[in-house]
């Protein structure tokens, strides 16, 4: 298997809207239609059904993990070196962010970036998800919530892993994570 192959494969994996699929499967409206118009967990919270939240949380969440893990895994029988996890975080987080199968308009990726965190390190996992909540329990602002995450992710990275090159993708990941929330920032800045 080439690194290539498996790139596209976990763009593909990322490109899996599960808060489309859930969101149908539960009978609910469209996500792209109603709130922030976000295919994300938090914006399927706002149909009222926490059931089909929590299931896109766990899909978004599973697919970041799972391409790392397969990386992890498999990767080392095909000869690929261990950079090859570090494409494959950005692969899966690339798919969220512009699904192929969504005309490349997706979700925010906080879930997905969690999931690769998990696949990485669970304790940068912990961490991250210990500053979302902290900060969405004090504010009430999944969007704040999801930026102070997003900015302690390559900070808890160096910590733990040291200069190792996910912190890089922690680094880019968070950029866009920045970038994706830029309407709720100027929401946030405006009280």
């Amino acid at each position: 298997m080439s690194l290539l192959l498996l790139l596209i494969a976990a763009y593909l994996l990322g490109s899996i809207p599960f808060a489309v699929v859930t969101s149908k499967l539960f009978g609910l409206q469209d996500p792209r239609k109603y709130g922030s118009g976000n295919p994300g967990a938090t914006n399927v919270l706002r149909s009222g059904n926490k059931k089909a939240a929590i299931v896109t949380l766990i899909g978004d969440l599973a697919k970041g993990w799972l391409a790392v893990f397969l990386a992890q895994t498999f990767g080392p029988h095909f000869g690929l070196g261990s950079g090859t996890v570090t494409l494959v975080a950005l692969g899966v987080f690339f798919g969220h962010l512009f699904p192929v199968f969504l005309k490349f308009r997706g979700g925010k990726g906080v879930a997905t970036a969690l999931g690769v965190m998990i696949g990485v390190d669970i304790q940068l996992a912990v961490l991250c998800a210990l500053v979302w909540l902290t900060v969405a329990f004090v504010t009430r602002y999944s969007s704040a919530a999801a930026l102070a995450a997003a900015a302690a992710a390559p900070i808890s990275g160096l910590m733990f892993l040291g200069p190792h090159p996910i912190v890089l993708v922690l680094l880019t990941m968070a950029g866009l994570l920045f970038w994706r929330h830029a309407a709720n920032i100027a929401r946030l800045s405006a009280g």
